[in-house]
């Protein structure tokens, strides 16, 4: 990913959140020389790995999981919150748009999962996204209607050997100008914005 030295993120916690709580990402991998890419909630694991590990599953009809042989690097592509940056925020010279925005590219070798760490990792996923409801539901099914829905899935885990983040916030404007973006996208409908104008604002306090 190309990412100029203003708009770099290495701080490892800060990534792992932002991974986290944007949790659906892009898995991207090669078959036959051909790209495919398939959308999917993660889990992250930050106790494994130098940079943490990735879990999760996709259908067993998906035919990306037959290159998860532990040797072919994938990227996994978490995008966070994004906005339109209108040039009128800007000090009255000439500027042009522009768009902010935070995205992490993770590489690793996925490897499949097909014994009962599988069940742990759904058991995990359920009590992750159900963790916000009033009363969660919880995974207790009978048993032969599990092992039913278990045959049509595939289990995997990828070991994060490379993380790269991209913080694309105007750190490359004025701190006035930062700031009044931050105020700007705070005011808007939008939650990717108002989300683009938290983290800002999070950074300009940092300062």
């Amino acid at each position: 990913m190309y990412i100029p030295p203003a708009f770099r993120e290495d701080d490892l916690p800060t990534l792992h959140a932002l991974m986290r709580d944007y949790s659906f990402a892009i898995l991207v991998t090669q078959q036959d020389g051909v790209p495919i890419a398939t959308h999917l909630p993660l889990l992250l694991d930050s106790e494994h790995g130098a940079y943490g590990t990735l879990l999760g599953h996709l259908a067993r009809a998906n035919p990306q999981w037959h290159s998860f042989d532990g040797e072919q690097e994938a990227l996994v592509i978490f995008q966070g919150p994004h906005a339109y940056i209108t040039p009128s925020w800007y000090k009255p010279v000439p500027n042009v748009p522009t768009w902010n925005y935070t995205a992490i590219h993770a590489y690793g070798k996925p490897r499949l999962i097909e014994d009962k760490r599988l069940r742990e990792i759904l058991h995990v996923s359920v009590q992750t996204y159900e963790g916000s409801f009033e009363q969660p539901w919880v995974l207790d099914l009978p048993d032969d209607f599990f092992q039913a829905k278990l045959k049509g899935i595939v289990g995997f885990e990828i070991e994060i050997t490379r993380l790269e983040g991209k913080y694309k916030l105007s750190q490359n404007r004025l701190l006035s100008e930062q700031e009044r973006v931050a105020h700007e996208l705070s005011k808007s409908p939008d939650s990717s914005s108002v989300g683009v104008g938290a983290l800002m604002r999070q950074r300009l306090t940092r300062r």
